[in-house]
Parts: C-alpha cells; sequence; structure tokens
C-alpha cells in the first residue's frame, strides 16, 4: 500500500486539506483510511476529515511512504496547484515543459507527447500544447492515390506529373507536410473517389477523369487536406455498407458536407450469398441511404465493398451518380 502516487497523495491532502474526497482512483486509499481510526465521517457523502489529535500518526506515514513529500508538496503549492491526482498531472507537466529542448517548426504528436506528457501515446492536451509553443504537431498521415491523366502536384520545390508518376510506380503517395507546406493540385478532376478498403481502393477498374484516394478508417486528417484542395470536383464516399462504414462517412462529411454516399442499386443484390449479421446501433444515421441498404441495415446484416468492385457494372453506376451530379 501507499506505492503509487494517487495513494499517496490521498495521504497528503488528506493532511492539508483536512479532508479527502472519494476518488476513483483514489479508491483503494480512501477505503484503507476510511477504517482508520485517524479519520472520521465529515456528513458529506463519499468524504473523510482528519482527526486532528491523531495527524501526527498520518504525518509519520507519510514520513515513512513518501520521505519527500513535504518539498513535492512546496512545489506544488509555489505553482498553485493542489494536491490531488490532477494537480500532481499538471506539475509532471510542469516539470517536463521546463525541460524540453529547442524543438522545430514542426514535430510529430508521438514526438510531442514523449517530451511534453508521460509517455508517446499520451494525449496532447491544451496545456501540453501550449507547453510546445509554436512547435506544430502533426499527425503524419500520407494518402495513396491513383491519379487520372493531367493531374499535377505543384510546391515550392516544383511541379511533378502524378499520373506519369503513377505509370511507373503504381501509385501516388503524398505525405500531410506536403500539404501543410501549400502543395496544391492542378489539372482537370471530374470527380474524388474516397474508397475505405485497400482491395477495393486497388482493384477497381480506373475511371477516367476519376481520383481514386484510398482512405484508411478513421485516418482522415491527410485526406482532409486533400479534399481542400479539390472544392471545385465532386467527391464519393465508397466504403463498406456497416455501422463503422457509414460512421466514418459522417465523419468525412464534417471536412466536406456536399460528400455523396455512394451505395449502388447493384449491391443489393449481393445480399443474398454475401450479406453477414452485425448489430446495427441506434444511433448510426442512414437517413442518406437509398431504401434498400436501410431494409439491409433493420434486418441487422452488412455488405462488404470487395465483392462488387470487380462487376462490370460498377462503372455504370459511378457514371451514372456522376451524371446526376451534373445535370442541374
Amino acid at each position: 500500500m501507499w506505492e503509487t502516487s494517487e495513494d499517496r497523495l490521498a495521504l497528503l491532502e488528506l493532511l492539508v486539506h483536512g479532508r479527502l474526497k472519494r476518488r476513483q482512483l483514489q479508491t483503494d486509499a480512501f477505503n484503507v483510511l476510511e477504517e482508520l481510526p485517524w479519520t472520521r465521517a465529515t456528513g458529506r457523502r463519499d468524504e473523510i476529515g482528519i482527526v486532528e489529535e491523531r495527524r501526527h500518526e498520518l504525518v509519520s506515514l507519510l514520513e515513512r511512504s513518501w520521505p519527500s513529500w513535504s518539498g513535492e508538496w512546496g512545489e506544488l503549492t509555489e505553482r498553485g496547484l493542489p494536491p490531488t491526482p490532477e494537480g500532481w498531472a499538471k506539475l509532471l507537466d510542469a516539470r517536463r515543459a521546463d525541460q524540453l529542448p529547442t524543438l522545430p517548426a514542426r514535430l510529430n504528436r508521438r514526438t510531442a507527447a514523449a517530451l511534453a506528457a508521460a509517455h508517446s501515446k499520451a494525449a496532447l492536451t491544451r496545456g501540453r500544447r501550449a507547453a510546445l509553443g509554436p512547435a506544430e504537431a502533426t499527425h503524419d498521415g500520407t494518402v495513396r492515390l491513383r491519379p487520372p491523366s493531367g493531374l499535377v502536384a505543384r510546391s515550392a520545390s516544383g511541379a511533378v506529373d502524378l499520373s506519369a508518376v503513377a505509370t511507373v510506380l503504381g501509385e501516388v503517395t503524398i505525405a500531410e507536410r506536403a500539404f501543410l507546406d501549400g502543395l496544391t493540385l492542378e489539372g482537370e478532376v471530374r470527380a474524388v473517389l474516397l474508397i475505405e478498403n485497400l482491395g477495393a481502393w486497388r482493384d477497381l477498374p480506373s475511371h477516367p477523369g476519376i481520383l481514386l484516394v484510398h482512405v484508411p478508417g478513421w485516418d482522415t486528417t491527410t485526406v482532409g487536406h486533400l479534399l481542400q484542395r479539390m472544392p471545385g470536383s465532386p467527391a464519393l464516399h465508397f466504403g463498406d455498407l456497416d455501422p463503422n462504414g457509414a460512421r466514418i462517412y459522417q465523419h468525412l462529411r464534417e471536412r466536406r458536407p456536399d460528400l455523396i454516399w455512394f451505395l449502388p442499386d447493384l449491391w443489393a443484390e449481393y445480399a443474398g450469398a454475401h450479406a453477414r449479421h452485425t448489430q446495427w446501433p441506434v444511433d448510426v444515421d442512414l437517413s442518406t441511404a437509398p431504401r434498400w441498404a436501410r431494409d439491409l441495415a433493420a434486418r441487422g446484416l452488412w455488405l462488404e465493398q470487395e465483392v462488387i468492385v470487380l462487376d462490370p457494372r460498377l462503372t455504370e453506376a459511378i457514371e451514372s451518380t456522376l451524371q446526376r451530379i451534373d445535370t442541374p
């Protein structure tokens, strides 16, 4: 007992404030202290107070379990922080902020978290981001493209024909930092087709003037930069017809409100042989889906997109969707 910072902070808070509230992180410590003769009920729910005549025993326990407690309390007080788990976390953040090295203009968010927080997977809170100063924390995602003929990428370093690159390499990958550095896209793009699954993106036959973009699940930050550079081209999303696919579509619509959910009617023909069971949560928005898709969800079924990517009618379905967009 008293080995974790949360447990020791419970002792410190009880000592300096004379009372302690029950918190989830300190449940074990609270339960132990509640049974000791050093504490008493305060009349408030989930709160105990110190018995002043036994204060010396609490100090003795602190001295044994946390010899540096007085110095730590002094630093918390100096920074205006309470002796709670939240206050302790802010103190550790402040110490890390004081030791930050000179930072570049940009650094990966994992690197930033490793420097400003407890570890690289920790959240970059507002305070931790402020500690980074002007340095920008980036996701450093990439977007994989199968570009149409004539699409050119231009930056301060020059220009490159993306379709020519894809002819040699099979595809084009653009990093988020290229967009952050001002990369633009030039050329006629009839539409942007976002495709959720890698196999479907890779195997879908190319369509004249269509930019095929792989959207790997929720990793949409870099795709958002791409869509911002193509406001004049219609955008369609083609993913699995399942709860997660529907939510990804809604998430992408926050970046591109006019995004079209591509759900070709021919897909319904595959339900008998390929539909699989799932639970559709009631909060999944299917208001823009066709009737057959809503009926499928009502039956607790879903369809993966790969089963239709080689159907020759899919090209016609894409063309029909684009014609409806082009028609006033």
